[in-house]
């Protein structure tokens, strides 16, 4: 079905005034045990059945289940769903649904001010108040009275509605996140059917739980209907998106679904190593599912034993593939080094989150790119590739992957907690569009030294162990710059340094042409990298509606960087650097270049406000005047 289509017998009848808008930004939030990122997720999924273009940003406490009501233990879900292109979650909530006093505590900041707030009035209570921070009741004082405050009975309802169910007290208080879900279903006119359909696939083992929150859920929407709180509804149209087949993905399930789909366009069988760590575990989770396309998973007993796994998969002639965080890119160091100095075609991901050590484990940051760059003893370079939203970490982890083994050598890509859990709607591309990059092991003995190399990508021939006639040592020794005996030569070593440098920097070569959102040259250049491309495009775009004279470029490969960034750098007065570290890509803009960037940072555990950017645009660009 199209995904603007919807069936014309599930489209609610309106029975208040309906309000067109172009925008919206929600927020869920409540306790981490509240079902907010299923009530979000599911809320998603219908934007996207609409038609509506989206991006979402799930919130979750680092405790797996901190104490409840605690303003710690506060779990979130914002989506943004548009009729028009949408780069990012959104900076600030339309609408807060509010579970319970901590959730608003901690969220209410990040509401516009008149916007709806619904919350869950049950919740509040003398002591939730107390454990929030609040000496009076915000529902009963002043304090909201800038905002369009609906106080609705949520749990109270819930259990009225399961009273006959049979359930325990316990299962029915964990179904009233979908009376909410049913309020705000009915709120901006989403159709019954389809999420009715989903409650009975996600509850399929367990029925009686499908029947009490499909009965909860269509409670809240009636409320919707019946109650005078809200005076009228809204509608948002479908976003003008290209024909085709389309699916909501998260950049975890996209960089699964990239990596299947390399490994059948190189024809290798995918062999994956990883241990569970936040916020990367999904890709191990998603790849699993697919044992019937020539995946392989396996999860390793710590991070040491995942790469040298790796490493393993990769000799034995499968495309080697791990994923972790930045502390488990740190103890995958050694291994990752080995793969390095044997040339073995491999795909590392750090899904980068808060550090140093546990730090933020489930909040974002791009503070692992020196890391990636030099985080290894040694000469021992990587190429390093970065994915910018959640759909592109699909064509990234396919273009990693055709890098690896075209050139012979281990590739690092980079995502994010943000990328990682949030999700837009992606294109599902027609499998004739999918160029393949066939990959051929080398059977014939005739004149084989283990290093000799391609001309062109200075990359050895890739050989499995067994093979008759080309059998070679491997090991972390340096090896003879042609036979692959062990050399200590002074000479050879350094010949093999440059030659593996040489080898990398030649993937330059591959870069598709830099694109510039703006003009080629003038005042200033935003240059952003990884998931700070949806802010700054967005910021960009409005304030050179306003008339500043300001450019954005983004880089995908952040080494080898682009052959033709250092004279499109050279054309602008100032460089902006943004990125979610304390000025990592900055210290390499300069340094390379001898420009002087400026670094535009945040390291909060969240992403860029499009209004962050516009701020910063403001302070450096001038409006051209007109001549």
């Amino acid at each position: 079905m199209d995904p603007q289509q919807e069936p014309a017998s599930s489209k609610p009848t309106p029975t208040r005034p309906v309000e067109e808008l172009e925008t919206v930004v929600i927020r869920f939030a409540g306790d981490s045990g509240d079902g907010m990122q299923l009530t979000g997720s599911e809320f998603t999924k219908a934007s996207a059945l609409a038609g509506n273009d989206l991006a979402t940003l799930p919130d979750y406490p680092s405790e797996i289940r901190a104490p409840a009501g605690s303003l710690a233990g506060v779990s979130g879900y914002q989506l943004q769903f548009a009729a028009r292109e949408v780069f990012t979650p959104g900076d600030q909530a339309d609408v807060l649904v509010a579970m319970n006093v901590a959730a608003l505590k901690t969220n209410l900041a990040d509401l516009v001010t008149g916007g709806t707030l619904i919350v869950n009035s049950d919740a509040f209570t003398k002591s939730n108040l107390s454990k929030a921070g609040y000496e009076q009741n915000p529902l009963e004082d002043s304090s909201l009275d800038g905002y369009k405050l609906c106080p609705v009975s949520i749990s109270r309802m819930t259990k009225e509605a399961l009273k006959d169910s049979g359930l325990p007290s316990k299962s029915v208080e964990r179904c009233k996140n979908f009376f909410a879900l049913g309020l705000t279903f009915w709120l901006y006119g989403r159709a019954l059917d389809g999420e009715v359909a989903s409650i009975r696939q996600k509850f399929a083992k367990k029925p009686e739980l499908a029947d009490a929150n499909i009965k909860v859920f269509k409670a809240g929407y009636h409320y919707g209907e019946t109650a005078e709180i809200f005076g009228e509804t809204y509608r948002v149209k479908a976003a003008p998106i290209a024909p085709g087949r389309y699916r909501t993905v998260t950049g975890n399930s996209a960089t699964a679904l990239g990596l299947v789909t390399a490994c059948h366009l190189a024809e290798l069988d995918l062999f994956f190593a990883g241990y569970p760590i936040t916020p990367a575990s999904d890709v191990l989770h998603a790849l699993s599912r697919y044992r019937a396309y020539g995946v392989t998973t396996f999860q390793a007993e710590d991070e040491i034993a995942a790469m040298a796994a790796v490493v393993g998969g990769s000799f034995g002639g499968s495309m080697g593939v791990t994923a972790t965080s930045g502390p488990g890119i740190a103890l995958k160091g050694e291994a990752i080094g080995l793969g390095v100095t044997l040339e073995l075609p491999m795909v590392i991901i750090n899904v980068q989150r808060g550090g140093p050590s546990t730090g933020l484990p489930t909040k974002t940051e791009q503070s692992d790119l020196m890391q990636a760059l030099y985080g290894r003893n040694g000469e021992c370079p990587l190429p390093v590739i970065a994915a910018r939203t959640p759909a592109d970490c699909f064509d990234t982890a396919i273009e990693a992957v055709r890098v690896a083994t075209k050139y012979m050598t281990p590739v690092l890509m980079l995502s994010d907690g943000y990328l990682a859990n949030g999700s837009e709607p992606w294109r599902i591309p027609e499998r004739d569009s999918l160029t393949p990059f066939p990959v051929e092991h080398r059977t014939d003995p005739e004149g084989y030294q283990v290093y000799q190399r391609d001309p062109d990508s200075l990359a050895r021939a890739w050989v499995k162990p067994g093979t008759p006639g080309l059998r070679h040592r491997v090991g972390g020794l340096e090896k003879d710059a042609l036979s692959g005996d062990v050399s200590q030569d002074a000479l050879n070593h350094e010949l093999m340094c440059r030659t593996r440098r040489d080898k990398v920097e030649r993937i330059a070569q591959e870069a598709s042409e830099l694109l510039v959102n703006g003009a080629q040259s003038g005042e200033l250049l935003l240059l952003s990298w990884g998931s700070t491309y949806g802010a700054v495009a967005k910021g960009v775009q409005q304030m050179r509606k306003k008339g500043y004279a300001v450019s954005q470029v983004h880089l995908r490969w952040l080494y080898p960087l682009h052959p033709e960034l250092r004279a499109l750098l050279e054309r602008f007065s100032k460089v902006l650097v943004v990125e979610m570290n304390l000025g990592q890509m900055v210290k390499e803009i300069r340094s390379e270049y001898l420009v002087d960037a400026q670094p535009l940072s945040k390291i909060q555990g969240k992403p860029f406000k499009v209004s962050e950017i516009c701020e910063a645009i403001e302070k450096h660009a001038s409006v051209r005047t007109e001549s």
